[in-house]
């Protein structure tokens, strides 16, 4: 535990800037889904779309969430999670919530990926509705990081 010394609040600011970063892929890329979807009657601008995607993925979105995962992890064994020190049930119930939430980014590409080869599965509606998953996640996350409930 405190393993970190003076180097926690680095690690803790390198966390929040990389949770930003992530965060405004994941609420990107979803919109990029929605206008990729629209166009898939247009080759030229369905394969634009495919592109941006791509881009977004490997140039924010899946760096920032492996850092995301590297600092969160640093700083969870720094707080003791994997000591077995109590009072880290909200730590647990963010973690699954982040747990949620990189499954939604894996999602999230792996549909990119499906548009980018021509086959949408959801509707338009639906998707957009999905597009709201990582707000409410985030919020979640926010809350249990910020109240600490229990």
């Amino acid at each position: 535990m405190n393993f970190l010394g003076n180097a926690y609040l680095w690690v803790k600011a390198a966390h929040v800037i990389f949770v930003v970063f992530w965060m405004a892929g994941l609420f990107m890329l979803p919109r990029y889904l929605v206008y990729h979807q629209e166009s898939l009657g247009n080759p030229e601008e369905a394969a634009r779309w495919t592109d941006r995607e791509s881009k977004i993925r490997s140039i924010i979105l899946t760096p920032a969430m492996v850092l995301v995962w590297v600092f969160g992890l640093l700083l969870a064994a720094n707080a003791g999670l994997f000591s077995g020190v109590p009072g880290l049930a909200w730590l647990h119930a963010k973690l699954a919530l982040v747990v949620l939430l990189s499954g939604y980014h894996g999602w999230a590409v792996g549909y990119a990926k499906k548009l980018a080869k021509g086959r949408a599965t959801l509707t338009g509606r639906t998707l957009r509705m999905v597009n709201e998953v990582p707000a409410v996640l985030l919020t979640l996350i926010v809350i249990l990081v910020i109240v600490r409930p229990f």
